[in-house]
């Protein structure tokens, strides 16, 4: 007999954060998620993980009456009466936010895929369990890998102690790792010890660093000084298109040996799209190129692959749901793209999501996102997620996402989200701190005032 779901709870949830650094400002104390528990007539439990704040909060408990009561094998029928009465909420708003600088994170709103992705994936969970297979085995063609290989995420980091915001300290001095990553790091010297203790206590092979916050010289500075400590890795900056064409083809030219490749170097400017901007970057510098901002939909990833503009399609299966980012792996595979995922904070229920969805992903896979170094230790499973060698192992004898959830850790993250009143991300707040009035600008540095 095939289950029905039985109930579905939304929970907003949050965990400690970095004062981390990027573009749209610095990182507040806490990050924020929404955490999808179902259970199943046999009695089984899926959750899901998607982003935070109201807005995804009350869409996907307007999910709940078109979930609750039926079969968990009419998932994709499931998803689809979702995603309809989603489509319909977002086109009354549709004129909401204009008028205004939106950094990526807000952009997010607008998109119904990733409230479709916290119906979806409770569900692949529980039919994986009942069938008795991996999520993995669910999505594109199966499970075609067992370990996936993800990179180490750095950062500058600013100074929590400039101001009077709860940002979490001293709360892990086991090895390198733990003592560094809550403390500033405004140079090369401090990303790059970053670096070491990240890929000490993880095995990370590759690494990222965040850009969009310093002069670019500085920050390309930091990345030859990453390439001549770790001559094997690959490695790349994001700045999250803060650079012009001409700015990111100057900088770039020449760096083929140390840039693997360029996520979002440049953007919209003047008459000319992201995309075309981006084409044109990639013609200039022989360079590859990947984006998490200008490839989100089918609609842009038709325009991005006519152009050339974009070599790693970041499909991120929060974004793109479960599926779809495997179908996106599977069309790069078909036409000699490389597929990669793009991250945000996030609990360990969403790193499971990426490591089931990047195991069922054919062709060559970029080593996946994630910032799950800077929350390791506040996992919401009743066991800790286990790299080795920068990888996770994603077993085809554990069904579904293979997440017991531990729920005295949900109610606390729950708690911690409602005791410190979070809601939607705010990074503006703790640049101010250091800049008077900051406010976001997508073209400027976060730190070039």
């Amino acid at each position: 007999m095939v289950p029905v779901v039985k109930t579905m709870r939304v929970v907003p949830v949050a965990g400690y954060d970095s004062m981390l650094l990027n573009l749209a400002g610095a990182h507040e104390p806490f990050f924020t998620r929404n955490v999808v528990v179902m259970t199943d007539s046999n009695g089984n439990e899926g959750v899901g993980e998607v982003p935070g704040g109201e807005v995804i909060t009350q869409r996907l408990e307007s999910c709940i009456p078109l979930v609750e009561g039926r079969p968990i094998a009419e998932y994709k029928q499931i998803v689809q009466d979702c995603t309809r009465m989603l489509q319909g909420q977002v086109a009354g708003v549709a004129g909401a936010g204009a008028g205004g600088a939106e950094t990526a994170h807000a952009q997010i709103f607008k998109k119904v895929t990733n409230v479709v992705t916290g119906v979806e994936t409770p569900l692949l969970d529980l039919l994986g369990q009942h069938l008795n297979v991996p999520v993995a085995a669910l999505l594109g063609e199966g499970q075609v890998r067992t370990e996936v290989r993800f990179l180490a995420y750095l950062f500058y980091v600013g100074d929590r102690t400039l101001t009077d915001m709860p940002y979490i300290h001293d709360d892990d001095n086991s090895d390198e790792w733990g003592r560094i990553r809550r403390e500033p790091a405004m140079d090369t010297d401090a990303v790059v010890r970053q670096a070491k203790a990240a890929a000490a206590r993880f095995g990370f092979k590759d690494f990222k660093l965040k850009g969009g916050v310093f002069a670019p010289e500085k920050e390309i500075e930091t990345v030859k000084a990453l390439k001549k400590e770790f001559p094997d890795a690959r490695i790349t900056i994001d700045p999250n298109a803060a650079w012009s064409l001409d700015e990111s083809v100057r900088l770039c030219r020449g760096l083929e040996g140390t840039l693997t490749y360029v996520e979002d170097p440049c953007g919209a400017e003047g008459r000319f799209s992201a995309r075309e901007t981006m084409a044109e970057f990639h013609r200039q510098t022989g360079l590859p190129t990947a984006t998490n901002m200008c490839d989100t939909d089918w609609r842009e990833m038709k325009a991005a692959i006519r152009l050339d503009s974009v070599t790693i399609p970041l499909a991120d299966p929060h974004f793109w749901t479960m599926q779809g980012c495997v179908r996106v792996a599977q069309l790069c595979h078909d036409i000699d793209l490389t597929w990669g995922v793009h991250s945000n904070n996030h609990f360990d229920i969403s790193l499971a999501m990426v490591a089931q969805a990047a195991a069922a992903a054919p062709g060559n896979l970029n080593a996946c996102d994630t910032h799950y170094m800077w929350q390791d230790g506040q996992h919401l499973g009743k066991t800790a997620p286990q790299f080795h060698d920068g990888c996770l192992t994603v077993d085809p004898n554990v069904p579904g996402l293979g997440i017991q959830l531990d729920h005295d850790k949900l109610e606390a993250a729950h708690q911690l989200y409602v005791e410190n009143n979070c809601g939607t991300r705010d990074d503006a707040r703790g640049m101010q701190y250091y800049i008077p009035n900051w406010q976001y600008d997508p073209h400027r540095p976060a730190m070039v005032r």
